[in-house]
């Protein structure tokens, strides 16, 4: 039987970067395929070619057996292939008709037949199952409404493939059942979906197959029955691109003490389940999960960068009320963000006024620091941390990645934090420049401070964490501490193993 969609010998290379080198991609008529891989893994490259967004460098696309060749998204849309992104392309203040219409709307003597639109929004809503007030905003509905009116703005009667990229990222666990209901009776009526998620869960609950991506090469595909959760996260993880043995990493004895900081219940709607945690003076603590487990939604809400809907905050004896990155930074806590150049860093200003940004901002900006004093911590930092630049005023944005990393790190501790929240502390960076932050981060808690580390390299946090705590789909699901933290014992908590 042919395959709906194939794709052969797929490759596409960005300057500096092969997204795709070579992949086989196949699912069936009536088939929900699981598309899974790390960031940077392809899987985003590799729909876009698909759905005719980009332009593939190499091999073969098939629909139905014969070679297709898309000029564009709507080419392809019109060859029945379409994708619903995770965030909802809609336009909110527009009605639910008018989104659905939007680009092809009904014509009666040159004019918008408006009637008819509604019908036909109507009539796309119903084999849904979905039967709301086509007139009102689509803004004025749930997310998961939203969701499924992209998606039946996808859908044609002649749709064969539909390509959903994380589509239950901000539903409940009741919004997700209905999606897949209704996704099962899309299966039945002989669509091939393919499913893009890092929730393991909703895979296994709702896939037929499977299909890894890592590095932009396929490194697996099977049947979902055939393939057990520790392997498929074996196949996500690969082996460590830079080694930093467990085996040679010495464990210290746990930290005692009472915890400088505690979350209690922590939360927030469509992003992390209420979570508890604990940190003590010179204490390590990793959060460990594959992408979308939430990782970096705690560290947000532990800082401040996130509004939590429940649960508090306790910093040195004091409860962090309205908290607030502004708050976080005058009590004592830091944070360094997983995207440096877009979170991190004013690529335009120079390393020291980067690095001063976070004590100016505890000071106030009427207690201005003093230039003299801004080049003496600059020096102290580019020194301390081994930070390679010609001067203190050269723009950081011209500093290589692991140097910008350290800029980001010295920064933080610039500002004097009792703890610091540390999200993907080497993301991005070359060989030596991770063994340094990796070195850095085990002197920090020689010294005392305390360390949140949120990593997806798991020999990192196996290298350097007294305790780490295992994130699957947005929970909390286990800790590990002491002797207990080794590589294997961490792929088994997040495989549920």
């Amino acid at each position: 039987m042919d395959a709906r969609i194939e794709l052969t010998g797929v490759s596409k290379v960005f300057p500096g970067t092969k997204a795709l080198d070579g992949v086989d991609f196949r699912v069936e008529p009536g088939e929900i395929h699981a598309l899974l891989g790390e960031n940077g893994a392809g899987k985003s490259t590799l729909i876009k070619i698909m759905t005719g967004a980009l332009k593939r460098d190499a091999g073969e696309v098939r629909l139905d057996g014969r070679a297709v060749e898309f000029a564009d998204a709507g080419a392809a849309r019109a060859a029945g292939v379409a994708a619903v992104y995770q965030e909802v392309n809609l336009v909110p203040t527009m009605s639910v008709t008018r989104n659905l219409a939007l680009g092809r709307e009904p014509k009666r003597l040159g004019f918008v037949n408006w009637r008819a639109a509604r019908v036909e929004a109507k009539a796309r809503l119903a084999r849904l199952g979905l039967d709301i007030d086509v007139e009102k905003a689509l803004g004025s509905y749930s997310v998961a409404v939203r969701q499924l009116v992209a998606i039946a703005r996808a859908l044609d009667d002649d749709s064969r493939v539909l390509v959903l990229d994380e589509p239950t990222a901000s539903l409940d666990a009741t919004e997700t059942e209905r999606l897949f209901a209704i996704l099962r009776d899309l299966r039945s009526r002989g669509l091939a979906i393919v499913f893009i998620s890092h929730f393991l869960d909703q895979v296994y609950a709702i896939a037929d197959r499977i299909t890894v991506l890592r590095n932009g090469r396929r490194v697996g595909s099977s049947s979902t029955e055939l393939l057990p959760r520790l392997a498929l996260v074996s196949l996500m993880l690969g082996k460590p691109a830079r080694e930093v043995a467990a085996s040679e990493a010495a464990r210290s004895p746990l930290v005692e003490g009472e915890p400088i900081l505690v979350a209690s219940g922590l939360g927030r709607k469509r992003s992390m389940a209420p979570f508890d945690l604990q940190l003590r003076p010179g204490e390590a603590l990793g959060l460990a999960g594959l992408l979308g487990s939430g990782r970096t939604e705690t560290a947000k809400l532990v800082f401040g960068a996130d509004r939590a809907d429940s649960g508090a905050v306790v910093l040195d004896g004091r409860s962090l009320t309205r908290r607030s990155p502004r708050r976080s930074l005058a009590a004592g806590l830091a944070f360094c963000p997983e995207d440096r150049k877009a979170e991190g860093l004013v690529l335009e200003l120079s390393l020291r006024e980067n690095l001063v940004l976070a004590l100016q901002s505890k000071r106030g900006w009427l207690n201005r620091l003093p230039r003299a004093e801004q080049e003496r911590i600059a020096d102290q930092m580019i020194k301390s941390l081994g930070i390679v630049t010609t001067d203190a005023d050269k723009p950081v944005g011209q500093l290589s990645g692991g140097n910008q990393q350290k800029v980001v790190l010295a920064r933080a501790l610039a500002s004097g934090p009792r703890a610091l929240i540390l999200d993907e502390p080497t993301r991005g960076i070359d060989v030596g420049a991770h063994a340094e932050v990796i070195a850095l981060v085990r002197k920090l808690c020689s010294d005392g401070l305390a360390l949140l580390v949120a990593s997806s390299e798991i020999d990192e946090l196996v290298a350097v964490c007294d305790r780490v705590a295992v994130l699957r789909d947005r929970h909390v699901v286990g800790e590990l501490a002491g002797e207990a933290v080794t590589r294997d014992e961490i792929v088994g908590k997040i495989a549920g193993a």
